[in-house]
């Protein structure tokens, strides 16, 4: 049997015209032969009834003291009403199935509530229930200790239920679905004629993912990759199959039209601070100390260059004040920059390709757009630019990469 996982986001599941859509890409599966695991995640978003941060601050407004296992316990409700739910208009269709928690579809984590890594995944009933002929239902975001605790999987729980099971069940397909049309190359709020992408490599969505895109989490898309399992984004108000994620791009086209891809995308990330700490003459340890002092106190940082001259590193805004009060307190006399944002390019074409950096220089340098600080690794370069810039930086480099081509085949 082909087995197909398909997994529903808070969105896709948050009215009920939207969950009327998710039984029809299920009733489709189904027509194609498919056994279907649909996994589901609490429906809506913030401020909805059943929603993950909703149970959240139901815990804050109510003493804000409840212990991490007890907190797994309250917040794998959403996902269990939301695949009851489904199963009842499942049912209504005549569609035969059955919902399982986590825990009964044999997903076994570590005991990291809040947050927990699947350690294995053992799928016999999944896999008695599907030659029964039934739908799946399946509560996302959760799992279950060997000692039966319930936990949760922390943020993009529910993809990464779904590509775990992808990968156990050996599934031809995971399907994610979202409210847009695919992958797209930049942030169609800010770039009008961003253009959903036909394909991706598992490398280059981590990497958007990385980098500010929440199409979705990249912990799952790691597990795909391990055995090579294919996903493919779509979007519940179409038929399309959406952008497919695989090992190598997929091409859609004729030989004829193929064109080598340099930039698969571009992202943001806004609100951040960097910090340049000047290094004292013969001060050959301040990386060690600047970075140590930053993980005994919890802040994370990111955009790392490190000369003889000094450090270089950024953090959010929202902790820069806290940063920057540590580095006195050492002695160190830092320079903070706030407000700042930080542009991706994301692209496996970029390797070993000369020129790219200049490209970017040039469209950015066109718009007298700033570039604070520059990186590079294999498969991303990184500019970070002054915050008021961030949304004309990424629509020149939309531009100068000729994005605006990439489509998906109708």
């Amino acid at each position: 049997m082909k087995i197909r996982v398909q997994k529903f986001g808070g969105t896709s599941v948050a009215t009920l015209e939207r969950r009327q859509r998710v039984v029809h890409h299920i009733q489709q599966a189904i027509e194609e032969g498919c056994g279907v695991v649909a996994v589901v995640s609490a429906m809506g978003r913030k401020g909805d009834p059943y929603a993950t941060d909703t149970f959240l601050n139901w815990i804050t407004e109510n003493g804000q003291s409840l212990s991490p296992r007890e907190q797994d316990l309250l917040l794998s409700c959403g996902e269990i009403i939301s695949a009851s739910t489904l199963s009842s208009l499942l049912n209504r269709e005549g569609i035969p199935n059955t919902v399982l928690t986590g825990g009964q579809a044999g997903i076994i984590t570590n005991d990291n509530y809040n947050n927990a890594q699947i350690l294995t995944i053992n799928p016999k009933r999944v896999q008695e229930e599907l030659k029964q002929g039934k739908v799946v239902v399946l509560a996302g975001f959760q799992g279950q200790t060997v000692d039966g605790e319930t936990t949760t999987l922390g943020r993009g729980g529910s993809d990464t239920t779904a590509t775990a099971l992808g990968v156990a069940l050996n599934a031809d397909v995971v399907d994610i679905f979202t409210d847009v049309e695919g992958v797209m190359t930049a942030d169609p709020r800010i770039v009008e004629d961003a253009a959903p992408l036909e394909s991706v490599t598992y490398t280059e969505i981590c990497n958007l993912a990385f980098q500010g895109a929440k199409v979705i989490h990249p912990r799952a898309v790691e597990l795909a990759m391990q055995t090579n399992v294919p996903i493919r984004v779509r979007s519940i108000n179409r038929d399309h199959p959406g952008t497919l994620v695989s090992s190598t791009h997929e091409q859609h086209r004729v030989a004829s039209e193929v064109n080598d891809r340099l930039i698969t995308g571009i992202t943001q990330m806004a609100n951040v601070t960097q910090i340049k700490v000047p290094a004292g003459e013969g001060q050959y340890d301040l990386q060690l100390k600047v970075f140590k002092a930053m993980a005994e106190n919890g802040i994370s940082v990111d955009f790392i260059n490190i000369n003889p001259s000094g450090v270089i590193y950024t953090v959010y805004d929202h902790v820069a004040d806290q940063a920057e009060t540590i580095l006195r307190s050492m002695d160190l006399k830092p320079e903070l920059l706030r407000g700042c944002a930080k542009v991706s390019l994301v692209g496996a074409g970029i390797a070993g390709v000369p020129g790219v950096m200049s490209e970017i220089a040039e469209a950015l340098t066109r718009e007298d757009i700033p570039v604070l600080q520059s990186a590079d690794s294999h498969t991303t370069i990184w500019v970070l630019v002054p915050g008021e810039d961030m949304v004309k930086a990424v629509r020149s480099l939309h531009r100068k990469f000729d994005l605006h081509k990439a489509h998906l085949t109708s």
